[in-house]
């Protein structure tokens, strides 16, 4: 699997639909995805591989493919959306969660879907963010956080 495009996931039915880079055939890139719950390791797709088993020649198709997918079996509807703070940075995926006013996060990094997150939390979301950006900055100081 090459890296999980995170600057091009979306939220649907509770999950974060993550695409990704599964192949070539004949020069013909074929993706898949994969899913986050916001119920985490509750949720029935946590972390799965394209349940769907349907594969795309393109990216807005495979997120289609996998929203039709979560609207026919998806575990939950959450009345808020989870993963509306989020982030890439470095091709990292960073997600922000308030409750009651305080702040924390998830961390992602490229390739993987193991959750690197410190158990700290944040006074408010850009201090979360500034902190998680500083602890990547070690090794590369240059770059600039983006909304995914």
């Amino acid at each position: 699997m090459s890296r999980l495009i995170y600057e091009k996931s979306v939220s649907s039915k509770g999950h974060l639909i993550i695409p990704f880079m599964l192949g070539k055939i004949d020069s013909v890139t074929i993706y898949s995805y994969k899913l986050l719950s916001g119920l985490g390791d509750r949720g029935k797709f946590h972390k799965a591989d394209n349940p769907q088993g349907i594969y795309s020649d393109n990216i807005s198709r495979i997120l289609d493919i996998a929203k039709e997918h979560l609207e026919q079996y998806s575990d939950l509807a959450p009345p808020k959306d989870y993963f509306k703070a989020r982030y890439t940075y470095r091709e990292n995926l960073i997600i922000i969660y308030d409750e009651k006013g305080k702040y924390f996060y998830d961390h992602y990094k490229p390739d993987s879907l193991v959750n690197l997150a410190a158990p700290k939390l944040f006074k408010s979301e850009q201090a979360c963010i500034t902190w998680v950006k500083q602890g990547l900055d070690r090794s590369n100081p240059n770059e600039k956080i983006e909304n995914a």
